[in-house]
């Protein structure tokens, strides 16, 4: 039988999300996130150390799981896409950020700063469940995927 429809371009965007989180280095949570701009994606990133610095697998704990500040102090997908996009010199002006959780406090504010426009994400990241509000009241517009679709939040 012949394919019908496909997923939605959301889906598709999260379903990347999900794959670039597969790098990501720390131990106590896989954040992918992917910047998109005029249905194309121009940077990625997930949840790691900074270069030079040992990550959580490499430490072979996470300090985290421990009730202690994280010893590899990694950087969150949704930064780590913002300095990527910025060391290739992409304007993100405009654009949507797709990823996994809603972003915490400080990448509310990165997200919000850059110019990004919108956010859809999967779940809400339970550290900062006012997340998506919190960007909403900066100026960005958030959205949670159900299924296939993108719902306001």
């Amino acid at each position: 039988m012949a394919k019908q429809s496909r997923i939605s371009f959301d889906a598709y965007a999260m379903q990347i999300c999900h794959t670039v989180a597969l790098r990501a280095t720390c131990r106590h949570r896989d954040q992918g996130a992917i910047i998109v701009k005029d249905r194309h994606i121009i940077a990625t990133g997930y949840n790691g150390a900074p270069p030079r610095m040992k990550d959580c697998l490499e430490l072979g704990y996470c300090s985290k799981a421990e009730n202690l500040p994280c010893m590899a102090e990694g950087l969150h997908g949704e930064s780590n896409a913002l300095i990527s996009a910025a060391k290739a010199g992409v304007e993100v002006k405009g654009a949507t950020i797709y990823c996994i959780y809603s972003p915490c406090r400080s990448c509310c504010n990165m997200i919000a700063t850059a110019g990004i426009a919108a956010l859809v994400y999967e779940q809400v990241y339970d550290a900062f469940t006012e997340g998506p509000e919190y960007l909403r009241s900066l100026g960005v517009d958030t959205y949670v995927l159900r299924g296939d679709r993108r719902v306001i939040t």
